[in-house]
């Protein structure tokens, strides 16, 4: 007796939120930045990984909200300015290192200025921000707020109903 698999392929979809509109989010800084590095979260939540995007720019550049959303956080962090936002739709996005006048419950809109790029820090080998994306406690990739986060897909394997 012989046991026949099928494979198919699913897609993982993004989380629901993240899905929205390209136009209820946007980049952190003018422009469509170069992305230096990109996502790649550990195969454990305690395990070294790079849970954000690294984004190309200069020392002093105007750093913006991803999409509108209340400020939880503003201030030195290890030494480095750090930024968070929360949105309404449970995500919360952050934004290192930036120098920033902020204060915590602050209401800010989508592309509001949140601070400007602090100099450049060892995180990068040239200038960049690193922004982040998260849902509770989770990492995800910040590039699927623009759909420009790569898709993954599965294998499915599904044993023949004849056996």
């Amino acid at each position: 007796m012989a046991l026949v698999l099928a494979a198919t392929v699913i897609a993982v979809p993004a989380p629901a939120a993240a899905r929205a509109s390209p136009s209820t989010w946007r980049w952190p800084l003018d422009g469509h930045p170069r992305v230096i590095r990109r996502f790649a979260p550990p195969p454990e939540p305690w395990l070294a990984g790079h849970r954000g995007v690294d984004l190309a720019a200069p020392p002093g550049a105007p750093v913006l909200a991803a999409g509108a959303g209340t400020v939880r956080f503003a201030g030195p962090v290890g030494g480095r300015g750090v930024v968070t936002v929360e949105h309404t739709s449970g995500l919360r996005t952050t934004y290192v290192p930036v120098t920033s006048s902020l204060t915590q419950g602050q209401s800010i809109a989508q592309g509001a200025k949140l601070g400007v790029l602090e100099s450049p820090t060892d995180h990068c080998q040239e200038p960049c921000l690193h922004w982040g994306l998260l849902r509770g406690t989770r990492y995800l990739d910040p590039l699927l707020l623009l759909g420009q986060a790569p898709i993954r897909l599965l294998p499915f394997w599904q044993a023949s109903p004849e056996h």
